[in-house]
């Protein structure tokens, strides 16, 4: 350890030289939320769930480096605010119904939904007209559900090393798309057990005969809350960088 802080709520916190506040502040049991970060697969910074304070100005928590002496706050009611309307956006962008969907309780937008206390959104369902893409043997992509955080771009990308996913389109527009010609899923090398799949934090992709094999009660955010399982994998990818 370096021996250098940053204030985070007002508390010391300890970072090593090159680590994000987010990755500080998860190695030292501080939960802030977010869905396009997971420890291992880069800093993207495209949601702005885990926004934070830092010396009086906004900035994504996942992308910014901590730095010597910088105070941190996670936790203003503006904060709050703008975490909670930056969700609910996300849930009435897509269409996603939570009861009925595979993924429910394994669902990391659901979690954090959980988390910050939203019941149901203010706003009014946009309910888009999106493609469900079953070509492939294995694997469904179901557009419905999927909140542009990237996490299978970047996975397919520097962890498969296949470059089967990306972004296409911009703003509303914007869609996941599938780099194949005929842009079905069934026309790549994706493999059931890619990275690709498995990061997802939501019902988007998902592996074809997984669906309720776990009963309520037993699903992950259903045996803990999205920040102890965050905290964990945070601190198994510091020691893993540390060798």
């Amino acid at each position: 350890m370096s021996g250098r802080t940053f204030t985070l709520d007002g508390q010391p916190v300890p970072f090593t030289e090159g680590e994000t506040v987010m990755e500080a502040a998860l190695a030292a049991g501080v939960y802030i939320p977010h869905l396009c970060y997971r420890p291992g697969y880069g800093h993207h910074g495209s949601c702005k769930v885990c926004t934070v304070a830092i010396d009086g100005h906004n900035a994504a928590s996942c992308t910014t480096r901590a730095r010597e002496g910088m105070a941190v706050e996670t936790a203003t009611p503006e904060l709050a605010d703008m975490r909670r309307a930056l969700v609910e956006m996300l849930f009435v962008e897509g269409n996603h119904t939570c009861p009925a969907c595979e993924k429910s309780g394994e669902c990391e937008l659901q979690a954090v939904a959980y988390h910050i206390g939203m019941a149901a959104p203010r706003f009014d369902f946009f309910f888009p007209a999106r493609d469900l893409d079953a070509s492939h043997p294995d694997v469904i992509l179901d557009r419905n559900r999927c909140i542009l955080c990237e996490l299978c771009v970047r996975a397919s990308r520097d962890v498969d090393g296949k470059n089967v996913f990306a972004i296409g389109g911009r703003g509303i527009r914007a869609r996941l798309i599938v780099n194949a010609a005929s842009g079905r899923l069934g026309d790549t090398d994706l493999a059931k057990d890619d990275a690709a799949v498995r990061v997802c934090p939501v019902g988007a992709i998902l592996r074809k005969g997984d669906a309720y094999t776990k009963p309520v009660g037993q699903r992950t955010f259903d045996l803990r809350p999205i920040a102890a399982v965050a905290i964990e994998e945070a601190r198994r990818e510091r020691e893993r960088r540390r060798g």
